[in-house]
């Protein structure tokens, strides 16, 4: 592997077809869960592959059985540490640039979600041109469970795949869904058998590399304007998350799920 990804300690590369660069994310101990290195990792990269020559296609999946928990619950903000307007202007801005990594990636992302995907694993999952999932992979929001807003990606990129209707129910109820039915719902691409998965996004990812590359690319930039276009709404929603971190709610339903309990709502609605 090249220099190019020398500072990415925290993912691992390999190159399964020409030009298909693969990122697994590992933190496999933590059901590969994002810690804030491995974000600022995920945040960079993008740049990072569009600066490289060997590289027109990204496939990127999870290490053994679960793609990306989202963010790791011990290193959730939690306040105290920094000024609260610093701490939500810093996980704010790592947030925007995340997302923002991946819609404005030059090249075609192939997702290979072949376990649960949640909070920011699930954004990467399906902010990837080309998302194909695992029938028996396990997809959630997340959000709401932990007392925050679907920030990250949801507000922009749900109602667009799926609908208003489907987006609002998965959402506000956080209900889970398989790969199975997310394919049914049009939330990803594609749904296959699990030992199918790794052959499938190759041979995706093989085919986006054989296409024209500037044509490819292009294609993508336009459509991802439909992206674009709802950056008022991504950036409202992924700051109400930011400020719901520091609130009670948040850390009640945090609390319970450590101790494997109901969360307990004691103060009335406010907003």
């Amino acid at each position: 592997m090249t220099d190019l990804y020398a500072a990415f300690d925290r993912l691992k590369f390999d190159r399964p077809a020409p030009w298909v660069l693969r990122i697994t994310i590992s933190n496999p101990g933590k059901s590969n869960a994002v810690t804030p290195a491995m974000h600022r990792q995920l945040e960079d990269v993008w740049a990072a592959i569009d600066a490289d020559p060997q590289t027109r296609v990204t496939i990127i999946t999870g290490e053994g059985r679960a793609f990306c928990a989202g963010g790791a619950l011990d290193d959730m903000p939690t306040g105290g540490v920094l000024d609260p307007n610093q701490q939500v202007s810093k996980d704010f801005n790592n947030a925007v640039r995340l997302v923002r990594g991946i819609i404005d990636a030059r090249k075609p992302i192939v997702s290979a979600i072949n376990g649960a995907a949640v909070g920011a694993g699930l954004a990467i999952g399906l902010l990837a041109d080309v998302s194909i999932a695992s029938k028996t992979a396990k997809l959630l929001d997340g959000h709401v469970r932990i007392g925050v807003t679907a920030g990250d990606h949801a507000a922009i990129v749900w109602p667009l795949l799926c609908g208003m209707a489907k987006a609002k129910y998965y959402l506000l109820t956080n209900r889970p869904m398989t790969g199975e039915e997310a394919e049914r719902n049009n939330l990803v691409s594609l749904a296959v058998e699990a030992e199918a998965l790794e052959a499938t996004s190759i041979e995706v990812a093989s085919e986006l590399a054989a296409a024209a590359p500037t044509a490819v690319r292009m294609t993508k930039y336009v459509l991802n304007h439909w992206l674009r276009q709802q950056s008022a709404i991504f950036d409202l929603s992924a700051a109400f998350e930011m400020v719901n971190f520091s609130g009670a709610e948040a850390a009640e339903a945090m609390a319970a799920m450590a101790q494997k309990r109901a969360p307990d709502f004691k103060s009335d609605v406010t907003f």
